[in-house]
């Protein structure tokens, strides 16, 4: 009599046995959650998904993550979680969040074989998250003074809140948090610094400003046809006869300028920890000013918006800097799908490039960095060829990058305004810059650091 033959596939191997036999015997051993899965999840995985966080469901128990396991298949299987959209090696990025290929593999292997448990004795210990902060727990939290009412529909111009901090030294900001107190209607935040406004002193004790030899030169010198258009958060103001008159919500831009930044928040990407030794200076009195986007969404809701910040023990022996590369002369044709628009900046004093945000809205694809060296070299500092809106990843670089002077930093960028684009608001219109998410940008955040200067202080 002929024996009748079984087929199971365990981790991805079949295995073939005689009808009554058991296919144990010899057979790979399917990985479990307990022993095998949990542990990469704690580390790549948990930090957003788990209660009181953005992502859609937690996956720090078994039960948690056993309901998902055709999504995680899927979204695992093809890269696209956890999200990450530079295609240079594992390793240049420390915030890389991909899964190396054994990680993959495992998570794969484990679907496949039916996603056991395992015993619960093998699971390592959870980690320990401060509720509601990615960061930790802040030394202090400072916080809009107003619930913001935010229409149901229309559109809401950038809207500025001063925030005192009252502080009476300097600090250094080790780590930095910002949390929308309404994520349906914040589309991003940036918190700027507005220093103290002295008394105005006695024209006879003036300090004559420093000529010739004795001033420093710029640190960055932009190209030309690169500003922001006038009317524009960052552009000069529109002349008094085309300017909207302020309404009785509208919260304006505090007069005496923005000296500085601490942060901000974007989609997928919303607070920083800085590496040891280095640390953001906030001066005594600064007050912040917190920049904020919202978007409404169909019915009136109302928006408290918090930063958090972590404090360095003691003075850092690097201060880190920020600046914006950013072409406010961008110009986007009606259907074009691959339009390409560039951004050039001249370093000239020696620094240290330790991140890249890139930033556009809903029709950017594609981005491009690359140092252009005095002696004519080329470097790709950083490379983005899937850009992802809902994931806007601030790329902070394992090894800072030395970048001497006379080198240019050039960005950039590819925008989809076809019919093929679905997130598209109007592929049959032209696009400029613009602050709303239905117009465009083309905006680099980089924080670097100024090098010491030469004992001899040629060149500076």
């Amino acid at each position: 009599m002929r024996s009748t033959i079984a087929v199971a596939v365990v981790c991805g191997v079949v295995l073939t046995t005689a009808a009554g036999t058991s296919v144990r015997a010899g057979a790979p051993v399917a990985p479990t959650f307990s022993k095998d899965v949990a542990p990469i999840l704690y580390k790549n995985c948990t930090s957003c998904h788990r209660p009181g966080q953005f992502a859609p469901m937690s996956l720090l128990t078994y039960a948690d993550a056993r309901p998902w396991i055709r999504s995680i298949a899927k979204r695992v299987g093809d890269g696209t979680m956890p999200p990450w959209h530079s295609d240079q090696p594992q390793g240049r990025f420390l915030n890389d969040r991909r899964l190396a290929p054994e990680e993959k593999d495992t998570i794969l292997a484990w679907i496949s074989g039916g996603a056991p448990e395992g015993n619960p004795a093998d699971l390592p210990p959870q980690p320990k998250y401060t509720e509601g902060w990615m960061i930790g727990q802040p030394d202090v939290i400072l916080s809009m003074q107003e619930d913001y009412p935010v229409p149901a529909t229309g559109t809401v111009a950038y809207q500025y809140f001063e925030v005192p901090t009252n502080f009476t030294e300097d600090k250094w900001i080790q780590a930095f948090e910002v949390r929308p107190g309404n994520n349906a209607v914040v589309h991003h935040v940036i918190v700027y610094t507005r220093d103290p406004r002295p008394a105005p002193a006695p024209p006879a004790a003036a300090t004559p400003r420093p000529t010739g030899a004795a001033r420093r030169p710029a640190l960055f010198t932009f190209a030309d046809g690169m500003d922001v258009p006038a009317g524009q958060t960052g552009g000069p103001e529109l002349p008094p006869d085309q300017r909207k008159p302020p309404g009785p919500n509208d919260r304006p831009m505090p007069k005496g300028g923005l000296t500085g930044s601490v942060g901000g928040f974007v989609p997928g990407n919303g607070s920083r920890v800085y590496e040891p030794g280095s640390a953001r200076k906030l001066l005594a009195g600064q007050t912040l000013v917190f920049q904020m986007h919202y978007t409404t969404i169909g019915k009136p809701a109302t928006d408290r918006t918090s930063i958090g910040l972590i404090f360095a023990k003691e003075p850092p022996k690097i201060e880190l800097r920020s600046t914006v590369l950013a072409n406010g002369g961008l110009h986007i044709p009606a259907g074009e799908p691959n339009a390409r628009v560039d951004a050039e900046m001249t370093i000239n004093r020696d620094v240290t490039l330790w991140s890249i945000l890139p930033h556009t809205h809903v029709r950017g694809k594609r981005w491009h960095y690359e140092a252009i060296y005095a002696d004519g070299r080329t470097e790709t500092l950083l490379s983005v060829p899937t850009y992802d809106f809902e994931w806007q990843t601030e790329y902070t670089y394992r090894e800072p990058m030395k970048i001497p002077k006379g080198t240019k930093i050039h960005a950039t960028a590819w925008y989809d305004n076809s019919r093929g684009n679905k997130s598209n608001p109007d592929p049959t219109k032209d696009v400029w810059w613009g602050d709303q998410t239905f117009e465009e940008m083309m905006f680099t955040g980089l924080t670097f650091s100024i090098d010491p200067a030469p004992a001899s202080g040629v060149g500076q």
